[in-house]
């Protein structure tokens, strides 16, 4: 590997993932190379599909800015209805939803939306090699797609269990990557890559119980505390991560324009580590093991 050999890691977090766009606007405005791989899951994975597909910073600012809609890409009304009835309604069907499927929207919309932002393209045809993760519900294990569509690997990536029903494709039944593997910089390891760039949009912190007051923030908080005491033992072998969060949720996708910029002040605010990451030689193979072992034992 040389400088301009690099992998990018993409953690999942909802909406706060938006700010991954902000990061690579950041880094391409600075004047650093594209990376040679992008890893991503759930949000990660879908900033980071769509990048790896083609898409620019300005390209996925636009659509995100200007033209996304969640409610437009969600098969269930459930979401789109308003107002004292509209709650009356929609308590109904998420009750009616979950006693019958299993998951709240189909999907079958976002699939479509992902198909079109990322031309179709399988993984062999992605302008940066890509690779996403999931996990199959009846094998329990980790799934890493690295061929086939990408539209459908970033479906199965987001299938946050629940508010989406699980994927199903090649005899798995796919949801969220992030539940076992939030920041897989474990996958660019597995791919050979020394030099990792990680963004982490999932700094944890203390809530009021004023944050906790519907079903679907205690659900993901109960699912944040997971990855949090994963992660707290989980040793973070990125040669730089940049922590990229503020007091968002990750349902605050109504902020889109203000978690791209928290991406790009992120990377303005650690320009200095960046430039030392981008400069660093790489390490010997002695030297790559003995890293990973000291930073598993600290």
């Amino acid at each position: 590997m040389n400088k301009n050999s690099w992998t990018l890691v993409l953690s999942g977090g909802g909406a706060r993932g938006l700010a991954h766009i902000g990061v690579i606007k950041g880094l391409e405005d600075a004047g650093y190379p594209k990376p040679s791989m992008v890893i991503g899951t759930s949000m990660g994975a879908i900033i980071g599909g769509c990048y790896a597909c083609g898409m620019t910073p300005e390209n996925l600012i636009d659509f995100a800015v200007n033209r996304f809609n969640i409610s437009d890409y969600l098969d269930s009304f459930t979401f789109r209805i308003n107002g004292p009835m509209g709650k009356i309604f929609q308590t109904g069907q998420v009750l009616g939803s979950l006693a019958t499927r299993p998951g709240i929207d189909p999907g079958q919309r976002i699939l479509e939306l992902f198909e079109n932002l990322t031309g179709g393209k399988n993984f062999s045809d992605t302008e940066i090699p890509f690779r996403c993760n999931a996990i199959d519900l009846l094998s329990g294990q980790e799934i890493v797609f690295q061929s086939g569509s990408v539209a459908k690997a970033i479906r199965a990536s987001m299938s946050f269990p629940v508010f989406f029903e699980p994927f199903f494709y090649k005899k798995m039944l796919l949801v969220d990557g992030g539940l076992c593997n939030n920041l897989p910089v474990n996958i660019a390891l597995r791919e050979g890559s020394e030099k990792i760039l990680a963004v982490n949009v999932n700094l944890f912190r203390r809530l009021e119980l004023k944050d906790l007051r519907t079903g679907p923030q205690v659900i993901y908080r109960s699912i944040e505390s997971t990855l949090f005491s994963q992660l707290h033992y989980k040793p973070d072998l990125a040669d730089l991560t940049l922590d990229v969060t503020e007091d968002y949720t990750p349902f605050s996708f109504l902020k889109q324009g203000e978690l791209i910029m928290l991406g790009e002040k992120a990377v303005n605010d650690n320009i200095h580590l960046i430039e030392e990451f981008f400069n660093k030689k790489n390490l010997p193979v002695e030297r790559f093991f003995k890293r990973r072992v000291k930073k598993a034992a600290e």
